[in-house]
């Protein structure tokens, strides 16, 4: 018997490609080579301060969920400044308002979560075992699943109501020093630590040494200076460890210097002009080393939209971000792909440092290729596994094939990745759009992979397809090929793929009309079919622009900059 065709899934709307905002700040570290008498005073500091900080926090989730002006941060704040200076009580109290909201955020986050999984449970509950409702849902292979799946949709309504009650009173669950950290108190041996290991590690976290700029002052802070002449650094003891203090007016100075060669240049600007600059200092126990950390708040840049590339006729280089590697192809201002499929292997295992440096290496290669390809910024997808990964096996399949799926989405790096890349592209003078990842991999495999292996010598894959979908839609095209694009043609040995991303104006010029078999030949050619004639051609001034599919064509073309400053000019002349 036939089976019966369901009735087919609507496409769902797509979301317009957007350009991924500037950082909002710059955070740089250099080392302080301390002696004992320098670590001794900052774990004195350290634990006074962070102790009262807590103290703080707690008093914050005792208040619960009301406007920022019944916080009572300025009483707070007088209440500290009696066991320390009033900018060390200005950063704690700061501090445990970030992390109160943060934790706000976090339970609505999990709320939602929850909902989502609860939902696609009903809904499978709902459908027979081993069939379909009407509505096409699936139901459960049999009893047994149904009825695991029915014991633990009472535990996540449990766990729902459990959040809900918390989200109402305003009393988000908080571990001063760390969650993870302290659930490894219970797993020592499995984690391989001893009890004076885990215990150094549970008071580095939770010391705190943490001192807000402010504009104006020397250096950019009063609390934590730094000189520039020299890197020599100054600390503001708390009052009750003023009596620890080697310099005037209650200061300590550790006899360490630092240097900051990351961004120096910048750093260097806001503290020789006396803006904002705060400082964090922290310890390491596991390297056994103690780090000076400097951050600021950059300044909101106007960056160069998609549109604006399409205008300006710019290259793009599209990234579709795997497992295992990066799959990239330089694609120009028609949308054309150009040269061979690029590939950028990404090994992400290991301790955390070593994973975070393997994904810098890749992303700086991105960056390379796009500089030597001319290109003004890098399309990526606007990926985001949060859903998928919440719902779990309901949306992502089960038994072993699921589960190797769900462990590779959960290998991909998507925050990290867009996170890295937003920084490093924009200290390259690169952009970065995101488009809706929806469709790029299936009609990318469907309409690009053979059309890119007929083309490069390197055979592409569904991936680089994928790739060359994504740098489409940023573009504003769609991802299909335009129908009735030739293949090579026989004496220009190009694809004649001008035509396929956007409509030309009629001939003009030197273009003949199309022959046909009656027309004589002249010049002594043979006559040619109709076919083999070019019926939309560009005009002169499209042809002065260049109309190239062939390759990167880096002789041809010189290195123009196509860097974010040089568009943002454009732009804002255009505006002009």
């Amino acid at each position: 018997m036939a089976r019966k065709r369901g009735r087919k899934r609507e496409l769902r709307e797509l979301a317009a490609p957007f350009t991924v905002a500037a950082p909002s700040g710059a955070r740089i570290r250099d080392r302080l080579r301390l002696g004992p008498a320098g670590e001794q005073v900052l774990r004195l500091v350290g634990e006074h301060l962070g102790r009262h900080q807590r103290a703080d926090l707690a008093e914050r989730v005792r208040i619960g969920k009301v406007t920022a002006k019944d916080a009572a941060r300025a009483k707070r704040k007088k209440k500290l400044s009696t066991v320390a200076s009033s900018r060390w009580a200005g950063a704690m109290t700061r501090v445990s308002e970030n992390q109160y909201q943060l934790s706000m955020r976090a339970l609505r986050d999990e709320r939602a979560g929850l909902r989502r999984v609860i939902c696609v449970i009903s809904r499978r509950l709902a459908a027979p075992c081993g069939k379909r409702s009407q509505n096409g849902v699936r139901g459960y292979a049999n009893q047994d699943e149904r009825f695991q799946k029915q014991r633990r949709l009472q535990v996540i309504k449990g766990r729902l109501a459990a959040v809900d009650a918390r989200l109402a009173a305003g009393r988000p669950s908080i571990v001063a020093g760390g969650r993870r950290l302290a659930k490894v108190r219970h797993h020592l041996a499995d984690t391989q630590l001893t009890e004076n290991q885990w215990r150094e590690r549970w008071e580095a976290g939770r010391m705190f040494i943490t001192a807000d700029g402010e504009s104006s002052a020397p250096y950019g802070n009063y609390t934590i200076t730094v000189d520039p002449a020299d890197g020599s650094v100054s600390i503001v003891l708390p009052e009750p460890l003023r009596h620890l203090a080697n310099a005037p007016r209650g200061r300590y100075k550790p006899g360490c210097t630092v240097t900051f060669h990351h961004r120096r240049g910048e750093w260097l600007d806001r503290v020789t002009a006396h803006r904002a600059v705060r400082y964090d200092i922290a310890f390491d126990p596991a390297r056994d080393r103690w780090y000076l950390d400097a951050s600021w708040a950059a300044e909101k840049a106007v960056s160069p939209t998609s549109g604006d590339i399409e205008k300006f006729g710019e290259r793009l280089l599209g990234v579709d971000l795997n497992a295992d590697h990066l799959a990239a192809y330089v694609l120009d201002e028609h949308g054309n792909p150009l040269g061979e499929p690029i590939t950028v292997a990404l090994d992400l295992t290991g301790p955390t440092a070593t994973r975070d440096g393997r994904l810098r290496d890749a992303i700086s290669r991105l960056i390379g290729v796009a500089r030597e390809h001319g290109c003004a910024g890098i399309a990526i997808e606007d990926l985001g596994f949060s859903d998928a990964r919440s719902a779990g096996r309901e949306t992502m399949g089960h038994g072993g094939r699921g589960k190797r799926f769900r462990r590779t989405v959960a290998g991909i790096p998507t925050a990290r990745f867009r996170e890295r890349l937003r920084g490093m592209a924009y200290r390259a003078g690169l952009i970065v759009i995101a488009v809706d990842p929806a469709y790029t991999s299936r009609w990318g495999g469907q309409h690009w992979t053979k059309p890119l292996q007929g083309q490069s010598k390197n055979k592409g894959t569904r991936h680089h397809g994928a790739a060359v979908a994504i740098a489409r839609r940023a573009l504003g095209y769609g991802i299909r090929r335009r129908p009735g694009v030739t293949t090579h043609h026989r004496r220009m040995v190009e694809r004649r793929a001008t035509g396929q991303a956007v409509s030309l104006p009629r001939a003009c010029g030197a273009a003949s009309p199309p022959r046909t078999a009656g027309m004589p030949n002249r010049g002594g050619k043979t006559r040619l079919r109709q076919g083999d004639q070019l019926a939309l051609f560009p005009d002169l001034e499209d042809r002065l622009r260049g109309h190239r599919t062939a390759g990167p064509d880096t002789a041809s073309r010189p290195d123009r900059p196509a860097s974010q400053e040089r568009l943002r000019t454009k732009v804002m002349m255009d505006r002009a």
